[in-house]
């Protein structure tokens, strides 16, 4: 049997070190990852991010996630669910890995790796929406931060035709 997993990497024209906060810090999230989230970078620590931080607990996006591992300027993993309007996969959680790669002073590869997946249903649904969700619009903000600049939250970029 073939596991899913889906895999993502992007070259940032940053150093790993500003890279690495844009994953590991509050104010670097926001920059490219959502405009609200919570971070507390320990093992356990919260890794939550809020793609509607108006709405209601339950319902502004990554809540309840935690971070599994870290490896300073290497790796980290994160707990991830889905979205509110998928709820039985949302109930359950899945994991993310992030690997930075340091190419020189000025780039930085980050490798993506989202795995922990069940099979049918809402399972394939919730694959579906993270495929497009980490590969069209998470990374590619994350490159786009690093060319251009933090992203507006209330002005976002289209994507496909950004530079």
């Amino acid at each position: 049997m073939n596991e899913k997993i889906i895999n993502g990497n992007v070259i940032c024209d940053g150093s790993i070190e500003d890279v690495w906060q844009a994953w590991t810090t509050e104010e670097g999230a926001m920059t490219f990852f959502a405009p609200a989230c919570k971070i507390n970078l320990q093992i356990g620590g919260a890794y939550e991010m809020y793609f509607n931080p108006d709405g209601e607990s339950g319902q502004r996006g990554g809540e309840g996630l935690t971070i599994l591992a870290f490896q300073h300027l290497k790796m980290l993993s994160f707990t991830w669910n889905a979205p509110p309007n998928i709820p039985l996969v949302r109930r359950q959680f899945t994991s993310v890995v992030i690997r930075f790669e340091k190419l020189n002073l000025k780039q930085t590869r980050c490798s993506l790796f989202h795995s922990g997946w069940g099979e049918g249903g809402e399972w394939d649904e919730a694959f579906e929406y993270f495929s497009s969700a980490w590969l069209k619009v998470v990374l590619p903000r994350l490159v786009y931060r690093f060319k251009n600049g933090p992203i507006d939250w209330n002005n976002l970029p289209d994507l496909n035709n950004a530079s």
